[in-house]
């Protein structure tokens, strides 16, 4: 259950579609879950407003599994499993039963098990991708933002090898409210994109190029040294926190349901 959950149970109990008696039922679920191989945060949506996010790199189908099953009897609906690859994919949706559909997407190696909610954040989010390879990462980024409630553009293939192709997307880089930009090799996207707008930036780094990129690390500590003014820096191929991040950013003033702003 998330913050979204439980606003719409009370309402619901001020309706008289629930009872109190139901909702202090739904409400009461304990604080964690014991699954012998791990320990469930079930109050983690109450506290941070997303549920717990499943990494499935380095479990078994079988775990994986057990624990959707185990949060979505906790009352948390929707659940975002990253970095699963197709072959553990397949299996889990195998094992899963009572209708649920994993919504596995290949492209990007993620399940968005529930779908994805109506977007609730101020504006929109831009990711900006490099190069067609840096798509995995990029949709990782996307789809997390998606799922989290937020409007998502999509600007693929525009690195600085071709500037013309990034430019001719200013409109909507200006009206967005925070930007990803996503890249590998030398990583020079992020600062070209921070050093044009005036929303915060969150640059991905990728493991993508040939052997002096060291496996992204080079894209790293170019974006950690971008002289661009607002660019912020999430690990290596870590789509996944800069969708949060950039999430946050898009409701900080609906924080608590209070508009700051």
């Amino acid at each position: 259950m998330d913050k979204r959950d439980l606003e719409q149970l009370l309402s619901d109990v001020a309706g008289g579609a629930v009872t109190p008696a139901d909702a202090l039922t739904r409400i009461q679920t304990a604080p964690t879950a014991d699954l012998g191989f791990a320990q469930l945060d079930l109050s983690r949506g109450v506290r941070q407003g997303a549920g717990e996010v499943v990494y499935g790199a380095g479990k078994t189908a079988e775990q994986i599994t057990a624990i959707i099953k185990a949060l979505r009897n906790a009352g948390q609906e929707r659940i975002l499993v990253t970095r699963l690859d197709a072959e553990k994919a397949t299996r889990t949706s195998e094992l899963l039963d009572n209708g649920i559909d994993l919504g596995y997407v290949p492209d990007a190696q993620l399940a968005l098990v529930g779908g994805k909610p109506s977007p609730t954040g101020n504006g929109r989010i831009v990711v900006a991708c490099a190069g067609t390879s840096d798509l995995p990462v990029a949709e990782e980024a996307a789809l997390t933002a998606e799922f989290l409630g937020n409007r998502v553009g999509r600007l693929p293939d525009v690195g600085v090898a071709g500037l013309h192709r990034l430019l001719s997307h200013m409109d909507e880089l200006n009206e967005a409210q925070v930007i990803v930009a996503v890249a590998g090799m030398e990583g020079a996207l992020a600062s070209v994109v921070g050093g044009l707008v005036s929303c915060p930036v969150i640059a991905v780094p990728t493991s993508v190029g040939y052997g002096a990129s060291l496996g992204g690390v080079a894209a790293l500590l170019s974006m950690l040294n971008s002289c661009a003014s607002g660019v912020s820096v999430v690990n290596i191929d870590n789509g996944f926190g800069a969708g949060y991040q950039a999430s946050l950013i898009n409701h900080l003033s609906k924080r608590n349901g209070v508009d700051h702003r």
